[in-house]
């Protein structure tokens, strides 16, 4: 039956209405994502010209700035390896502490947990995640360093150390790893595991053996993820890590980190468009950088191991 004249112009004004919506939607994702690129590369922008500015004084060069093993702005010494090196020290740390516990609290909540417990502990999680990290930093401060002090004693343990601060940045990334390490787990197909039983195969097996495998990808990315967020974490060092920059490798020691300088210097106390001060930019960079690698090692390894189920 031919629709009637009325009908087909309804159609026709619906369709006009449809498109017109679907563009303006349209439009304004685009507009969207055009503005967080541009934000992004503004801060890049920000950050390379104000670096540029700070080794175009002659005071430093590159070389200095990557090779050196010291940093003493007063004398004009910028070596950022003794600032690079305790921001490694105290972000290893954090994922010694957030890996094991981050993935067995993915894998039991994956595949041990009931609904109920899951649906009360990733709201928990998810409070934990959302503290503010001063507190975490207060928490270094008055309960982890005393702890570690009266387990290896007073005189090893500074009242400012970076196991502290690691420790503390471990148990902020904790929730990271374990929320991305369960979805990651979660989305391994239930059929596996039933092929797995009907083998006779047993509840760990499963999970150690089927399912964090095909799991890799996921939570190889979140472990990568923590890291560059206990990387790029400053509250917590700047209070529990110290300030005053030394190369150390011991843990129980103060050591000033690339975002503990930058929060001290952006404190005031520097007069603008100095040498100390533009030095906050070029380590702001190469942290920039830092992070930009590990996203992209982190994308690599989920589309080498990524496993893809029919």
């Amino acid at each position: 039956m031919n629709p009637s004249p009325q009908e087909d112009l309804f159609r026709k004004e619906l369709s006009k209405t449809l498109h017109i919506k679907e563009l303006l939607i349209r439009g304004l994702l685009g507009f969207f994502t055009v503005i967080s690129i541009s934000v992004t590369l503004g801060i890049v922008y920000i950050l390379g010209t104000e670096a540029f500015r700070f080794f175009s004084t002659g005071e430093v060069t590159i070389k200095e700035f990557f090779t050196s093993i010291e940093w003493q702005p007063i004398i004009k010494k910028f070596g950022i390896l003794p600032l690079l090196n305790s921001t490694l020290m105290t972000s290893f740390i954090a994922i010694l502490v957030a890996g094991p516990l981050g993935l067995c609290a993915a894998v039991y909540m994956s595949e041990y947990a009931g609904d109920k417990f899951r649906s009360r502990a990733k709201p928990t999680l998810e409070i934990l995640a959302g503290i503010p990290t001063i507190v975490y930093g207060y928490f270094a401060l008055v309960f982890i360093t005393p702890l570690l002090k009266g387990i290896f004693g007073s005189d090893v343990v500074d009242v400012y150390n970076t196991a502290s601060a690691g420790i503390a940045i471990g148990i902020l990334i904790f929730p990271l790893i374990a929320s991305m390490g369960e979805d990651a787990l979660s989305a391994v197909p239930s059929g596996l595991r039933q092929a797995a039983y009907g083998l006779g195969a047993t509840k760990l097996e499963v999970s150690m053996g089927i399912v964090v495998p095909s799991a890799v990808s996921g939570i190889m990315a979140a472990f990568i993820m923590g890291l560059s967020r206990a990387v790029g974490e400053t509250m917590i060092v700047a209070l529990a890590a110290g300030a005053g920059s030394k190369f150390t490798f011991n843990p129980f020691k103060s050591a000033e980190t690339m975002t503990g300088y930058i929060a001290r210097i952006s404190g005031g106390d520097i007069g603008y468009d100095t040498v100390d001060y533009n030095s906050i930019f070029a380590i702001g960079i190469f942290l920039f950088f830092i992070t930009l690698i590990l996203n992209i090692i982190s994308q690599k390894i989920i589309r080498k191991y990524r496993e893809i189920y029919e």
